[in-house]
């Protein structure tokens, strides 16, 4: 019998496209009516709005055409992801990278899995209070290479920094992008409950760090039994072990220049408001400098950017298919309609119930509408006066909305900064998926115990 195999990742988002397309034809068209909100400017959900309208399917070459417009749609995340490889590319053929993670590896010598929970906390830091998602994607070029040199694998390297920064995402005690805007959408003051949004990121980040040192500790002792190997072995971008180069001058003004890279960039994303157009800018300019700084020429620069960014295409147009299922829905007026009707399954279930149900309806969304702050500004508007209706408080609805938006953002093929992840660390979705899935089911386990927690102990203030 033949074997059966997982089809390409493309195959996969395509399909599921498809299914998109075939909903706007079985599923009734609706739309919530929309309002924005004066003093932020936020566009919100008006609450019992919902009417249905007429139907308007996408049509087989609209199918093709919503590929074309998801890519447009996710263009700033695609160029900033080829960016990202070009300047990496830059910057690595200086021998700064190799350098730099030679000198690591010998001081970490015999104890190399530290650097797992060090660097996870770091970046679960970045995801609690700052909601850092997309900013963190030019790390993973270095981590990845700096775990692989470790003995590790791609997995390892990639997790280190998604499920750091993940995990603090879905755990965030302070996060502006989700748990503020679903707050102020509540009327809850602003981070109020915050002892018990901490214990959820120290139980989320923990439960993290042990899974993905359990399986850095695994790969070490038995490198065959990684998923990556063979891409690993396979890949552009290599450090000899044997010839680890020593750090010269050239290679610390390089250094220099990525460090004051990387203080404007946390400056930038903390105060300055910086996002995808100036994160791409900054870093061009860090690649571009980092070369004349490490003796490139011109052409050399240009050589190397091409290089680096040819590495990532294949991962940067996942991230454009990956969006096409959305246009679909949005365009076959389903969006609202699926949103409706998955939020008015937790009515009339006991109180418990309704908040775990709170929690799968938007794990479901989330896959919808992979955006933090716009999942909020459309479910919230119908979340927190169905917890009122339902019996529980608003507080518990936002923690619903909280971990069904963070879990599934670094496992759901629709998440744009997820599949970018990917992308530059070469891994196949299935196989993080497999890998990943285990993972998921404890944050799941451990978000549905805290729901139930949180209704039980009226988790408030309201």
């Amino acid at each position: 019998m033949k074997k059966f195999t997982i089809p390409h990742t493309y195959v996969l988002l395509f399909f599921v496209i498809v299914v998109a397309v075939v909903m706007t034809y079985i599923v009734p068209a609706g739309q919530f009516d929309r309002a924005e909100d004066p003093d932020t400017g936020r566009i919100f959900v008006v609450t019992d709005s919902f009417e249905y309208v007429e139907q308007s399917p996408v049509s087989p070459f609209g199918l093709f055409q919503a590929i074309p417009k998801g890519m447009v749609q996710a263009s700033m995340i695609i160029f900033f992801v080829l960016m990202i490889g070009g300047a990496f590319g830059i910057i690595q053929s200086t021998g700064t990278i190799d350098a730099g993670i030679g000198t690591v590896v010998k001081t970490m010598a015999g104890r190399e899995k530290l650097i797992i929970p060090i660097v996870m906390f770091i970046f679960s830091l970045a995801g609690a209070m700052l909601g850092i998602a997309e900013e963190v994607l030019p790390f993973y070029p270095i981590m990845i290479a700096l775990a692989i040199a470790l003995g590790f694998d791609s997995i390892t390297g990639t997790a280190m920094i998604l499920l750091g920064a993940g995990a603090g995402f879905a755990g965030a005690f302070a996060n502006p992008f989700t748990v503020g805007i679903a707050q102020g959408i509540s009327g809850l003051p602003l981070f109020s409950g915050l002892a018990f949004r901490i214990v959820a990121y120290v139980l989320i980040l923990g439960s993290s760090i042990i899974y993905v040192y359990r399986y850095a500790t695994k790969i070490q002792g038995n490198p065959e039994l990684s998923a990556t190997r063979e891409e690993d072995q396979n890949r552009s971008y290599q450090l000899d072990l044997n010839d680890l180069q020593e750090m010269t001058g050239k290679h610390k003004a390089v250094m220099a220049v990525l460090g004051v890279g990387m203080i404007l960039l946390a400056l930038g994303v903390g105060l300055w408001g910086f996002y995808i157009n100036e994160l791409t800018a900054l870093f061009l300019v860090m690649g571009i400098t980092a070369g004349l700084v490490g003796g490139l020429s011109m052409n050399g620069i240009a050589e190397e950017f091409i290089k680096g960014a040819q590495d990532l295409v294949y991962g940067a147009l996942i991230i454009g298919l990956a969006t096409s299922i959305m246009v679909v829905m949005q365009e076959g007026n389903i969006l609202d309609t699926v949103i409706y009707s998955l939020a008015n399954l937790v009515q009339g279930l006991p109180t418990v119930l309704s908040a775990i149900g709170m929690f799968f309806v938007q794990t479901l969304i989330n896959i919808f509408v992979p955006s933090g702050s716009g999942q909020a500004a459309v479910s919230m508007p119908i979340m927190a006066p169905m917890a009122d209706v339902v019996g529980i408080t608003r507080q518990t609805a936002v923690l619903a909305f909280q971990f069904g938006d963070g879990f599934t953002n670094v496992i759901s093929p629709t998440s744009g900064y997820f599949m970018a992840a990917l992308a530059i660390g070469g891994i196949r979705w299935e196989k993080w998926a497999k890998w990943m899935f285990p993972l998921f089911l404890i944050w799941s386990a451990i978000g549905i115990v805290l729901i139930s927690i949180a209704v039980l102990i009226d988790y408030g203030p309201f």
